[in-house]
């Protein structure tokens, strides 16, 4: 699971991390950034790659009610079965772009209680995470992270890690043209090589 993620940076870095064409939002950095936020996210529209703020908490086109957040996270081993995602990772992928994210690993000899880390890449620059987005409602229009298996020292905090897009993959990634599901998983399945540091916080 990925609950909270940092955002240090502005609009002037991701234009020099990111391919993008457009850009329809302002940007102030966030240390930590929390569910039901908006948040930056990159989506390819006419062969566009457009900057803009989604709601994380998706909320798929067909519910009938909003319960709570949303959908904050999509496991990458269901999204071609669950309703909720079948669509989107069809047709509605994402960027969702961070800096860093937490993860909490529970200590059993001290009462369970939680100790929080920071996840980096090891440069700290910008990246993306693989997401999904919907439109429920016609004006709220929400985003979801994409999670895996943990690899690397993320492992040995979480057993969950959110899928880190290479930056090679961006563009089939966003590409609402690209519906092969093989395809798209192996961009996800390719993120694991990322590897991050990481702090206690």
């Amino acid at each position: 699971m990925c609950g909270r993620f940092s955002l240090n940076i502005n609009l002037e870095q991701i234009q020099q991390h990111f391919p993008v064409d457009v850009i329809t939002c302002e940007l102030e950095p966030r240390s930590e950034v929390f569910p039901s936020q908006q948040v930056p996210t990159i989506i390819m529209h006419e062969s566009q790659m457009r900057l803009g703020l989604l709601t994380w908490g998706l909320i798929p086109s067909w519910a009938k009610e909003k319960k709570g957040t949303g959908h904050i996270n999509a496991r990458m081993e269901t999204l071609d079965h669950k309703p909720s995602f079948r669509e989107p990772f069809k047709k509605r992928r994402c960027l969702i772009i961070a800096d860093g994210f937490y993860e909490w690993k529970a200590d059993p000899e001290n009462g369970n209680s939680k100790t929080r880390y920071y996840f980096q890449l090891p440069s700290k620059e910008p990246f993306a995470f693989a997401g999904l987005w919907d439109t429920w409602q016609k004006d709220y229009h929400g985003c979801t992270i994409i999670t895996r298996d943990a690899v690397g020292r993320v492992r040995d905090v979480h057993d969950r890690m959110p899928c880190v897009l290479k930056a090679e993959a961006y563009r089939a990634w966003l590409d609402p043209a690209n519906q092969d599901g093989q395809d798209r998983t192996e961009l996800l399945l390719n993120s694991c090589e990322v590897q991050f540091h990481p702090g206690y916080i």
